[in-house]
């Protein structure tokens, strides 16, 4: 398999690998490209039409698909994000039969969403009408829970937040009484109390159901949050950690096996990754767009030799572009520095609003509603300002780093910023979430950069050589190699982005992978 002209010079390495102690509980996923999607976005608006279009065009490319959320109700404040009913299906997109359905042609990861719950809730709204004497009393956290002798202005200030203001909505229940509820996202999402009898009930009730109905992967949607404490950050505390375990012990003794969604400082992320099953890559997606930007390898390789293995590598997701993963570390800025210098993070931000026409910058920060400070809305293929060889060889990279690769609807698609949607919504995150017809999938798939891709994730998913060893040999300032050994079997991604040239060189695939 040749793109280009092969390469290679030597060149020393920056670092010695950490030895991971990677937990072993549980490992289900198959180590093949995932899709990420939502059922109601991509080619039909079910589940159903989604499975077809899986054993039709998109047959054999994936070995396990993330479905994004698809409770009741998929069209509410936060496309699913805030569930009224985590263990219902939205009747607009099919039922559980169409999930067990599509969970035997392929692994299924579901969203436990484990933060909050919808303010429109059956618990809330027992709670909201009968406050004290609801057995829900105590699930919902207030401000007064976890500060109960009440907090000072230090006490605020160390809470973590991922967004403007402070994590709480001043609401009146229906009961008529105040209360400060604590919100970490929006007032509509009302965070649980993890460790109440009823808070832990919900989430095993929750597991249960997607248990029952052949989801063999769930996501823990913003579990860095879960927990509070006085005094801390309020994110990823010990406590936190206690609380991942705890959880991911309960699935696994379901067969289903856990991911962490975290968006942190890298070498948190490193800690993390230690102590969980799995992770998310967030540091490669902006390390990648920084090294073709500015054709230099160093800081790619610097994370490259140092990330964690136990990781899903992606470089866009139904979020934005983080770059909080590769920046300082807001706490410690001068002793704690980032993956790269800060003012060349600023630029590498200011490149992609550049390479959108400035849609990026109409859809990221205070330009947009539902906030996140750490991240830049825009597609992937947009922010490499629709370059057909350098989005492809983001995506090899991407499929050669230490990882099993997710990749996203709009991403396979090599898909543009929606305008139209952003308008419509004023959503910033609604930039890369575009509802694709049947129509516009088809001449998707015709263009070269989409066959292209899916050329790219056959090799992946074929070659023996991804079930091995991964390295880095040593290579120029300009220049990195990705290599994978497994016995007889092996694979080479070798670039000079200074030429932005690129080659994969491999044993022949009549090394037939395992299953």
């Amino acid at each position: 398999m040749q793109f280009s002209a092969r390469l290679h010079r030597n060149f020393p390495a920056f670092f010695t690998p950490p030895k991971y102690n990677i937990p072993t509980k549980i490992t289900i996923m198959k180590n093949k490209v995932q899709l990420i999607a939502y059922a109601d976005r991509l080619g039909g608006g079910n589940i159903a039409e989604l499975h077809r279009l899986l054993k039709g065009p998109l047959a054999g490319l994936f070995g396990g698909v993330h479905l994004l959320p698809f409770y009741y109700p998929i069209h509410g404040t936060d496309a699913g994000f805030d569930p009224i009913d985590h263990t219902q299906i939205d009747p607009c997109l099919g039922n559980w039969a169409d999930i067990k359905a599509l969970g035997q042609d392929v692994d299924l990861m579901a969203d436990l969403i484990v933060n909050h719950v919808s303010s429109a809730s059956p618990q809330f709204m027992d709670y909201s009408e009968k406050g004290t004497a609801s057995i829900y009393n105590g699930m919902f956290l207030t401000m007064d829970s976890i500060f109960p002798s009440g907090a000072t202005e230090a006490d605020l200030l160390a809470i973590y937040r991922p967004r403007p203001g402070l994590p709480f909505s001043y609401v009146t229940l229906k009961n008529g009484k105040k209360r400060l509820l604590w919100t970490t996202f929006t007032r509509q999402q009302i965070d649980i109390n993890v460790h109440h009898s009823q808070g832990q009930a919900y989430l095993r009730s929750v597991l249960q159901t997607l248990h029952e109905n052949n989801i063999r992967m769930v996501r823990l949607d913003a579990v860095g949050y879960a927990v509070k404490k006085a005094g801390s950050s309020c994110f990823m505390i010990p406590e936190t950690f206690a609380f991942i375990d705890a959880l991911a012990q309960q699935a696994g003794t379901l067969g289903i096996e856990v991911l962490v969604e975290i968006h942190s400082y890298f070498r948190r992320q490193i800690e993390i990754a230690r102590q969980v099953d799995r992770v998310y890559d967030f540091a490669l997606p902006p390390l990648v767009l920084h090294a073709i930007f500015n054709r230099i390898a160093r800081y790619l390789k610097q994370w490259l030799a140092i990330s964690p293995r136990n990781a899903i590598t992606v470089l866009d997701t139904h979020d934005g572009i983080g770059v909080i993963d590769i920046g300082a570390d807001g706490a410690d800025s001068q002793d704690h520095p980032g993956l790269i210098p800060s003012e060349e993070l600023e630029a590498l931000v200011e490149r992609i609003h550049m390479n959108s026409n400035g849609q990026s910058r109409q859809a990221t920060g205070r330009a947009a509603s539902n906030l996140d400070l750490y991240q830049v809305n825009c597609t992937f293929y947009d922010a490499l300002g629709r370059n057909d060889h350098d989005y492809l060889l983001a995506r090899a990279i991407q499929f050669f780093a230490p990882g099993v690769p997710q990749v996203y609807y709009v991403g396979l698609l090599a898909g543009e910023n929606d305008m139209a949607l952003l308008a419509k919504s004023g959503v910033g995150r609604d930039i890369n979430r575009h509802y694709y017809t049947p129509e516009e999938i088809e001449q998707a798939l015709q263009r070269p950069v989409v066959q292209s891709l899916f050329e790219l994730i056959r090799f992946r998913n074929r070659h023996p050589a991804f079930d091995g060893t991964f390295s880095l040999p040593e290579t120029g300032e300009t220049e990195v190699a990705l290599r994978w050994d497994n016995g007889n079997a092996w694979a080479t991604l070798e670039v000079d982005f200074a030429s932005g040239l690129y080659s994969i060189s491999n044993s022949p695939l009549e090394l037939q992978r395992s299953e």
